[in-house]
């Protein structure tokens, strides 16, 4: 193990922290990688910054708690929270509100953006609302029972929806709504598709994963967990697929066939501490982990070697990565040269 830096010199010297008071629900960069939201239990979205002396300006977004957090098909965030609203927070923290559906919670935000146009979505119950970038009405595509997971392919050409009893592929463009239904027996909890739209992965109540391979629709299973995965995470080239529920972090390899009949690589464990969230770099093979003590390791995939940082969520260009906790300790490290 490479030696291990310590927290304090990497805020003093590399990057800024907070005590935010509330529950950090989720974090975020922008898509121009400008700036972090940390969305919080106490319904307010903190806009923070890596220059230690700038101010975090404090939004206040929702009535009751952000439930979900992810970086807007523009600049800036799009959150659902328990309210029933689903709102767009811009770069200078500005709210606009996209949708707003009663005492139903909004528990699943994601978007997706490319150089034309963009897609906004959430989950609501037992329907996932889609929506143009500008936050115009799409459509609406409903599930058997509540969405638990949300998730867009690399191209954003189809959302998928995990649910009980499986999963639902849809095409975003399609003009006829007809999803491709997963099936497999069970609580699914959360969803993950592969960078080239090669699988999808579901991480199970019984603590285990399911997987199809789109190609076929051949099943994967992937167990031994200790605790369940509620969190996922595919290298950029979809090479390694990354899961926090064990005791280290475990790396599924999806390439020679795999991941059925080969077994995973582990990095970081040993110390009977779970793993609670992974989070793979997005241009390199290397992947950050948050566990349960509070430590935080970036490891770096082909070697192996773990270096010990106080950061999880990556920027766009992967300089720089951001931790929240439980306990309302928020902090931004950066890693560019110097």
């Amino acid at each position: 193990m490479s030696q291990a830096l310590d927290r304090q010199f990497l805020l003093d010297s590399r990057g800024a922290s907070r005590e935010l008071g509330a529950f950090v629900v989720g974090a975020a960069f922008d898509r121009a990688g400008g700036g972090v939201g940390f969305a919080l239990g106490d319904g307010t979205l903190r806009l923070a910054h890596s220059d230690p002396a700038a101010d975090w300006p404090t939004v206040e977004a929702h009535d009751g708690a952000i439930l979900s957090i992810a970086a807007d098909a523009r600049p800036g965030f799009v959150t659902g929270g328990d309210d029933g609203r689903f709102l767009r927070i811009g770069p200078d923290g500005t709210v606009t509100e996209i949708a707003r559906f009663g005492s139903k919670w909004v528990e699943h935000a994601a978007a997706f953006a490319d150089a034309k146009t963009g897609v906004l979505a959430c989950g609501v119950g037992k329907t996932v609302h889609l929506f143009t970038a500008a936050g115009e009405p799409l459509k609406t595509l409903a599930h058997p029972t509540t969405v638990t997971g949300l998730a867009f392919d690399g191209k954003g050409k189809r959302v998928a929806a995990s649910h009980y009893n499986g999963c639902s592929l849809w095409f975003v463009a399609a003009k006829t709504d007809s999803p491709r239904v997963l099936e497999w027996k069970g609580s699914h909890i959360g969803i993950v598709l592969h960078p080239a739209a090669e699988a999808v992965v579901t991480s199970m109540q019984e603590n285990a994963l399911h997987g199809w391979r789109l190609s076929d629709g051949q099943h994967m299973r992937m167990s031994g967990y200790p605790s369940k995965t509620e969190s996922m995470s595919f290298t950029r080239n979809g090479k390694w697929l990354a899961t926090a529920g064990a005791e280290s972090i475990v790396l599924w390899p999806f390439f020679g066939g795999g991941p059925m009949g080969k077994a995973p690589t582990e990095l970081a464990g040993g110390d009977n501490v779970l793993c609670t969230r992974v989070a793979c770099h997005p241009q390199h093979e290397a992947v950050a982990a948050g566990f349960s003590d509070g430590l935080v390791a970036l490891a770096d995939i082909p070697t192996g070697r773990i270096l010990p940082v106080s950061a999880l969520t990556g920027s766009p260009d992967g300089s720089r990565l951001a931790l929240g906790t439980e306990a309302g300790f928020a902090a931004l490290i950066d890693f560019t040269p110097r």
